[in-house]
């Protein structure tokens, strides 16, 4: 089994260990971000689940930790409950962000540098960022691109990426809105370069 540790930074709040016993810092307690269940995101291994939160000792001294599993792995990352922000642990996306989220894939843009380089960087901090909506954006425009003139290989393989992280965000949610990304991220993977 995989682990991940992302930063180290001092406990906040109360928690339970890994052995199930309540733990507590003798300051001022701030309740946590995230409760076991919540569907979150954790850049760049993709959607987990909030298992709970534990106690691990880093330098002789004990941190409190979200412990994040991913579905259909056996990996888990350890993220610091006094900011999981500084990680990039987001809550994943709700039936609420559909629309929105579906009308970015339909009509955004983005001005992709021609330049292979700096495109590839551009991209790429997009990918690894993992932000829904600038992944919606980004797929947006590749596909653009894909349909007027047909993809190089490595930003087909951006494109792919990009699909594949959203189809990721989305899985799980039972409503029409996640329905119709999925349909439209499907079809857009599935679609060819326009004969002229």
């Amino acid at each position: 089994m995989r682990q991940w540790r992302v930063g180290t930074t001092p406990p906040v709040g109360t928690f339970r260990s890994e052995h199930g016993q309540h733990a507590s810092r003798g300051d001022t307690l701030k309740q946590t971000a995230f409760q076991p269940g919540d569907r979150v995101v954790l850049p760049p291994y993709g959607i987990g689940v909030v298992r709970g939160t534990c106690l691990r000792p880093v330098s002789g001294q004990s941190h409190a930790y979200y412990q994040v599993e991913f579905p259909n792995t056996s990996s888990k990352a350890f993220v610091p409950v006094a900011a999981p922000d500084i990680a990039g642990m987001r809550a994943a996306l709700t039936a609420r962000d559909m629309p929105a989220l579906l009308d970015s894939l339909k009509t955004s843009s983005l001005n992709l540098p021609r330049q292979w380089a700096a495109r590839h960087r551009r991209v790429t901090e997009i990918l690894v960022g993992g932000n829904p909506f600038e992944l919606a954006i980004l797929t947006c425009e590749l596909r653009r691109w894909n349909v007027e003139r047909g993809l190089p290989d490595l930003d087909r393989q951006a494109f792919r990426r990009a699909i594949k992280l959203l189809e990721q965000e989305v899985s799980g949610l039972q409503d029409q809105g996640a329905q119709d990304v999925q349909n439209l991220l499907v079809h857009a993977w599935n679609e060819t370069p326009q004969s002229t």
